[in-house]
C-alpha cells in the first residue's frame, strides 16, 4: 500500500461537480488521492489549494510532482485558517466553487511508528498531526485532571468505563510519567471493557482527537467554508466519528453546529445550504473488503444558497 488509500474517491469527487476552470480546495490533502482527481477535471486554467499541516504530506506532493499542474498551490497550514490563507493567495471571498475535506487519518501516519498514533507500535506518544506545535497526547495524559481526561475519554472515545480508565491515568502518573505508546498499552491493558483492540483504538482516537482540537479545527473550517464559496459552490466532508458527522449534518442543515433554525430579525427562518446528499454517502461493500478504514465513513454533501 501506499502513503493512503483515499475513501470514497470517486463519490466525493462526483457530488463535489469539479468544472474546468473552477476553483477547488482539498483542505486535507494527506497522499493526495482527492486532489490528483480534481487536477485531472479542473484543467490548465484551473486552481487547486491543497492543505496539510503533516510535513511528510508536503514531501508527498514533491514525490508525486503535483506542482507540474500550473493550478496547484500546497498550503501547510491547518484548515481551520481557511479564509486567511486563501486571501494570502489572492483568492476573494465568496469565489471558491468546491472544497472537500476528508477527516480521517492516513494509512501513512498511523503506519510510522514514531509518530504515536498507533496503539501496535512502541513510540513516543506524540499523536500530533503537527509535530512543531502545541501538546502531545503525552502531555494531556501528565497535566490534565480527572474530569477532563474522563471527557475525553466518554466524548471522544466514547468509553464505557471512562471514570475509572482517567482515575487510573492520574493515579499512575504519579507513580511515572507517561512517555510512549507502550505506557498507555500497559495502563489501558489493566482497565479493558470488551474487546481488546477496539478499546485501545477508541483510546488513542480519544487522545488524538483532542490534541489536535479536532472537532474546534472542523467547526472553525466550516464557519470559513461557508464564507469563501461562491453561491453554489459545494462542501463536501467525510467524517469517521459520531460526532464530527453529527457536527456537519447540524451545520448543513441549519448553518451552526447545534442544528438549531437560526432566524432573522422578522422571525424567519434562514438556510445558508441546500442539502445535495439527503443521507450521508457511506462506501460500498466492495471498498470496505478492500479497505477496512472506509467502514465507518460517511459523506456528506451541500450547496451554498
Amino acid at each position: 500500500m501506499g502513503y493512503h488509500e483515499s475513501v470514497l474517491l470517486h463519490e466525493s469527487i462526483d457530488f463535489l461537480g469539479v468544472t474546468p476552470g473552477g476553483i477547488y480546495v482539498d483542505a486535507t490533502f494527506g497522499g493526495g488521492g482527492h486532489s490528483k482527481l480534481i487536477l485531472e477535471k479542473i484543467g490548465e486554467k484551473g486552481r487547486l489549494f491543497a492543505f496539510d499541516q503533516d510535513e511528510d504530506a508536503k514531501r508527498n506532493t514533491e514525490q508525486q510532482e503535483f506542482s507540474v499542474h500550473p493550478g496547484f498551490t500546497f498550503v501547510p497550514s491547518n484548515f481551520r485558517h481557511l479564509k486567511r490563507q486563501l486571501r494570502a493567495e489572492g483568492i476573494r471571498v465568496g469565489t471558491v466553487n468546491g472544497m472537500l475535506a476528508d477527516l480521517g487519518v492516513s494509512s501513512h501516519q498511523i503506519d510510522t511508528a514514531e509518530r504515536g498514533f498507533s496503539y501496535r507500535f512502541e513510540a513516543p506518544l506524540d499523536m500530533r498531526m503537527s509535530r512543531v506545535e502545541g501538546e502531545t497526547a503525552a502531555d494531556l495524559l501528565n497535566t490534565r485532571s480527572a474530569e477532563e481526561l474522563q471527557r475525553i475519554f466518554s466524548e471522544l472515545g466514547e468509553l464505557r468505563n471512562s471514570r475509572t480508565l482517567a482515575q487510573a491515568v492520574v493515579q499512575e502518573r504519579e507513580r511515572k510519567r507517561f512517555r510512549t505508546t507502550g505506557d498507555l498499552v500497559e495502563l489501558c491493558t489493566k482497565n479493558l471493557m470488551g474487546e481488546r483492540m477496539r478499546y485501545l483504538s477508541q483510546v488513542f482516537q480519544a487522545l488524538r482527537m483532542e490534541a489536535n482540537d479536532e472537532l474546534g479545527a472542523l467547526a472553525d473550517f466550516m464557519k470559513e467554508a461557508l464564507e469563501m464559496l461562491a453561491p453554489g459552490g459545494r462542501l463536501a466532508v467525510i467524517t469517521f466519528h459520531s460526532l464530527e458527522d453529527r457536527m456537519v449534518k447540524n451545520f448543513m442543515k441549519s448553518g451552526n453546529m447545534e442544528g438549531e433554525p437560526d432566524k432573522d430579525f422578522y422571525g424567519n427562518i434562514t438556510k445558508p445550504w441546500d442539502l445535495v446528499t439527503k443521507k450521508p454517502i457511506e462506501a460500498s461493500a466492495e471498498e470496505t473488503k478492500q479497505n477496512t478504514r472506509s467502514r465507518s465513513a460517511k459523506l456528506r454533501v451541500a450547496a451554498k444558497k
